[in-house]
């Protein structure tokens, strides 16, 4: 009977995604914060629309980084 191990390369590769989400959780609500504050600046619709998409993919990012830990423990090669 074949042992089930923790494929580490999968593993390193998810807690990767993790970091860059964590990262993407902290840039997307003070990029959103900077545009409220200011209105009146002409770059406060694309900065809106960016931080926007910056939260949507870290949302993205935490979902896919979990899917690819789990598949490192529980997959079979």
């Amino acid at each position: 009977m074949e042992t089930k191990k923790t494929d580490k390369i999968i593993l390193f590769r998810g807690i990767k995604l993790l970091v860059f989400a964590a990262l993407s959780l902290f840039m997307g609500p003070t990029l959103m914060t900077m545009a409220m504050s200011d209105k009146e600046n002409s770059l406060y619709i694309p900065l809106l629309i960016v931080s926007c998409l910056i939260c949507v993919f870290a949302v993205f990012l935490i979902f896919k980084g979990i899917r690819t830990i789990m598949s490192s423990m529980f997959k079979k090669k």
